[in-house]
C-alpha cells in the first residue's frame, strides 16, 4: 500500500512540475504576444474598421504602405494586401530596388491627404504589426488594383488574405501586356 501511495505522490509531483513549466511557458508566450500587440498599428481596434468609414491618409511611406488617422485622430499604418512595390530606400534588411523611388512618388501623388475606405481580409495584421487592407477611393476604385494596373507594384498574395487574388493578377497582366511602369522595357 505504501508503495502505491509513493507512486501516486511521485506521479502527482511530476504532473505538478510539468503543469507549472507549461504555465510558465504560456505566460512567456502571452507576454510576447502582448508585446507584439503593443507594437501593432498603434493598438487600432480592427473590429471597428469597416468599409463604411473613411480614413484620411496622413503619410505615404512607400508604394504599398501608408498611414491613416481614425476618427479620434489616432494614426495607424496600412499595408496594402496583395501587392508589393519596390523599395525606394534601404530599410533594415531590405535594400533599395530599381523603380522604388518612382513607385513611392506615384503612391505619394495618388494617396497623400486623400480619404479612403478600408476592407480587411482574414488576417488583419502582418508580422510587423501593420494593418493589412484593401483600400478604396470614394468612387469605388480599388487602390491595390490601380497601383498594380499602372505598373507600380507586382502581385504578392499571402494566404489566407487572397480575396481579390484573381482581380489583382488580371491587373498585373494588363500592366505587363501594356508595358506600364516597371514593366516598361525602355
Amino acid at each position: 500500500m505504501k508503495s502505491i501511495n509513493q507512486k501516486w505522490n511521485m506521479l502527482f509531483s511530476s504532473l505538478m512540475l510539468i503543469s507549472t513549466s507549461l504555465i510558465s511557458c504560456n505566460q512567456k508566450k502571452e507576454a510576447q504576444v502582448n508585446q507584439f500587440a503593443a507594437f501593432a498599428s498603434s493598438n487600432v481596434d480592427h473590429t471597428k474598421i469597416t468599409t463604411t468609414k473613411s480614413y484620411k491618409i496622413s503619410k505615404v511611406s512607400d508604394g504599398d504602405t501608408f498611414w491613416c488617422k481614425d476618427e479620434n485622430g489616432k494614426r495607424f499604418k496600412i499595408r496594402l494586401i496583395g501587392i508589393d512595390a519596390p523599395e525606394p530606400r534601404n530599410y533594415f534588411h531590405k535594400k533599395e530596388q530599381p523603380f522604388g523611388k518612382e513607385a513611392s512618388k506615384y503612391a505619394q501623388k495618388l494617396l497623400l491627404n486623400k480619404s479612403v475606405k478600408l476592407e480587411l481580409d482574414v488576417n488583419p495584421l502582418d508580422q510587423y504589426g501593420r494593418t493589412l487592407a484593401y483600400a478604396y477611393f470614394a468612387d469605388g476604385t480599388l487602390i491595390n488594383e490601380k497601383i498594380i494596373k499602372e505598373g507600380y507594384a507586382v502581385l504578392m498574395t499571402i494566404p489566407p488574405n487572397v480575396k481579390y487574388q484573381q482581380r489583382l493578377s488580371d491587373a498585373q497582366q494588363y500592366a505587363r501586356d501594356h508595358q506600364l511602369g516597371l514593366w516598361n522595357k525602355e
